[in-house]
C-alpha cells in the first residue's frame, strides 16, 4: 500500500473528483446529447418549414439576441424545403437524390397524420426531415423540409468545446480550495502532533487548545483532557512510590539499626527474644505493606481483564469475615445484618473490600461493629460502621487517598484497594459522621437479570 501524507491525499482527492466528473460526463452527456440534439434538429426544421410557409406569421418567435440571431440564420441556410404532389410528382425545392427523393415520397403517402418525422441514411450521412400534409384543389401535397446531420454535429463540436473550458476552468478553479484546505486542515493537526511530540518525551506541561473550528475544538479538548489525566497520573505515581518508600524505609531502618545492634552484641530490649520480636514485627509490618502495593497495582488490570462475577448471598462472606476478626479484640462485638441480600460481583473481591473495611473499624470502634447489606431500588449497599470517634471533616475528602495519614498516625492502602474495587464494580465508595459512631458504605449495581426479573 502507497503511503501519502495529508497534502498528496487531498491533490489525489480533487483530482479523483474532477476525473470523475469528467468520466460521467463523457458517458452521459453524448447519451442524452444526441436525443436532445435530434429533438432540436426536429425543432428547428419544423420552425423553418413554417417560416417558410408563412413568414410573417404570428407564431414566430423574434430573436432574443445576437447569438440566437445567427443560430437562426445558420439553421436558415441548413433547412432544405421539398415540394411533392401526389406523392411521386415533384413541384419545386431544393436539388435531392432520385432515391431520397422516393423513400421521402413513400413515407409520405403512407403517413396519416398531418406532419410526421423521418430520418433516413444516404452515404453515411444522416438526413432529418419533416412531412406536411397539405390539402389542395388538385389533390394532397406535400411539404418536406430537410437538413443533414453536419448541423448537429456542429452543435454538438460546439457543446463540447465549451464544455471542455469549463472543465479546464474548473479544474483551474479548484486548485484554491485544494490550498485552502490543504493550509486549513495541516495547521491544526502540525500542532497537534508536536503538542503529542512533547507527550511522547513525558513533557505534559504546555497546554493545547485551538479555537476556529468546532470539530479542532472538540479535538483540542479531547487533547487537553488527556493531558491533564497524564499529569494526575504522573503526580500520583509520584506520589505513591514516596509514599511507599517512606512506608518502607521505617520498618527497613528499624530492622537494620536492631539486627547491627544484636552484632554489635548489644541488646536494645530486655533480652534477645523481645528484641527479635521488634525485628518480626517490623519485618511483619513491612511485608503487609509490600503485599498491599501489589495488590493494589494488581487491581488496575482488572479493567482490562474480566472479572469472575456471580450472584451470591452476603451472608457467604460476612460470616467469615466476622468468625477471622471476632478474637483479634475480645471488647469489641461484630454482628452482621442483611446477610440474605444477594449481591453480584467477584466474591473474592468483594471479601477483601469487607476485610479491609472490617480490619479499619477494628482499628477505632470502642464496642461494636455492625456489618449490613440492603437493597434500594436497582443498587445494593454494603456498609460497615464502627462506635469510634468521628473522622474530622477537612480529613473525609482524602479518606480513600492512597498512603493518607488518618487520625492515629496510620498510613496505609487499605481503604484505597477499597474505593478501587468498587470502581471495578461500577460503584463507589462514601463514610459519614453519624451520632453512634463512623459508617463507611459502598454502593454497587445490582444483578441486571434480576433487575429485569422484578420489572415484569
Amino acid at each position: 500500500m502507497i503511503k501519502m501524507n495529508l497534502t498528496q491525499r487531498i491533490w489525489i482527492s480533487f483530482i479523483a473528483i474532477i476525473l470523475m466528473v469528467g468520466l460521467l460526463i463523457g458517458i452521459i452527456y453524448p447519451i442524452s446529447l444526441k436525443s436532445t440534439l435530434t429533438e432540436e434538429t426536429y425543432r428547428i426544421i419544423e420552425q423553418e418549414q413554417l417560416r417558410f410557409s408563412d413568414p410573417y406569421g404570428e407564431y414566430l418567435i423574434p430573436p432574443q439576441s445576437e447569438v440566437d440571431f445567427i443560430e437562426r440564420r445558420e439553421a436558415e441556410r441548413s433547412v432544405g424545403h421539398l415540394f411533392l404532389m401526389n406523392q411521386y410528382g415533384k413541384l419545386e425545392g431544393d436539388p435531392v437524390p432520385t432515391e431520397v427523393v422516393l423513400e421521402m415520397s413513400e413515407r409520405a403517402h403512407n403517413q396519416m397524420t398531418r406532419r410526421g418525422r423521418y430520418e433516413l441514411t444516404y452515404n453515411g450521412a444522416t438526413l432529418f426531415y419533416v412531412v406536411y400534409k397539405v390539402y389542395t384543389t388538385g389533390g394532397e401535397a406535400y411539404h418536406i423540409s430537410f437538413m443533414w446531420d453536419t448541423y448537429r454535429d456542429q452543435m454538438v463540436n460546439r457543446l463540447w468545446g465549451r464544455l471542455s473550458y469549463i472543465m479546464v476552468l474548473a479544474g483551474i478553479l479548484s486548485l484554491i480550495p485544494a490550498f485552502w484546505l490543504k493550509h486549513y486542515l495541516k495547521q491544526p493537526l502540525t500542532s497537534l502532533g508536536n503538542h503529542f511530540e512533547q507527550i511522547a518525551k513525558r513533557n505534559w506541561q504546555e497546554p493545547f487548545h485551538w479555537e476556529g473550528d468546532k470539530d479542532f475544538e472538540k479535538l483540542s479538548e479531547q487533547f487537553e483532557k488527556m493531558r491533564q489525566n497524564l499529569k494526575r497520573y504522573d503526580a500520583a505515581q509520584k506520589t505513591f512510590i514516596q509514599h511507599a518508600s517512606h512506608e518502607l524505609k521505617t520498618p527497613i531502618m528499624v530492622v537494620k539499626s536492631y539486627a547491627k545492634s544484636v552484632k554489635d552484641g548489644i541488646l536494645p530490649k530486655e533480652n534477645l527474644e523481645k528484641t527479635m520480636d521488634v525485628i518480626l514485627e517490623e519485618s511483619n509490618r513491612m511485608e503487609k505493606r509490600v503485599k498491599d502495593m501489589i495488590y493494589y497495582t494488581k487491581l488496575g488490570s482488572f479493567k482490562e481483564a474480566p472479572m469472575n462475577k456471580e450472584l451470591f448471598f452476603f451472608g457467604a462472606i460476612a460470616y467469615g469475615i466476622e468468625e477471622r476478626f471476632r478474637l483479634q479484640r475480645d471488647n469489641v462485638r461484630i454482628r452482621v445484618n442483611g446477610d440474605n441480600t444477594e449481591i453480584y460481583g467477584d466474591r473474592e473481591l468483594l471479601g477483601v473490600l469487607l476485610e479491609n473495611l472490617v480490619e479499619n473499624a477494628l482499628r477505632y470502634a470502642e464496642s461494636w461493629i455492625e456489618i449490613a447489606a440492603e437493597e434500594e431500588e436497582d443498587l445494593v449497599t454494603i456498609s460497615v460502621m464502627n462506635n469510634g470517634e468521628q473522622i474530622p471533616e477537612s480529613e473525609i475528602e482524602h479518606i480513600f487517598t492512597p498512603f493518607r495519614k488518618g487520625n492515629k498516625g496510620q498510613f496505609g492502602l487499605g481503604l484505597a484497594i477499597v474505593n478501587r474495587i468498587c470502581e471495578l464494580h461500577g460503584g463507589y465508595p462514601t463514610v459519614f459522621n453519624e451520632a453512634a459512631g463512623v459508617r463507611f458504605t459502598m454502593v454497587l449495581p445490582r444483578a441486571k437479570d434480576k433487575t429485569a426479573k422484578e420489572s415484569q
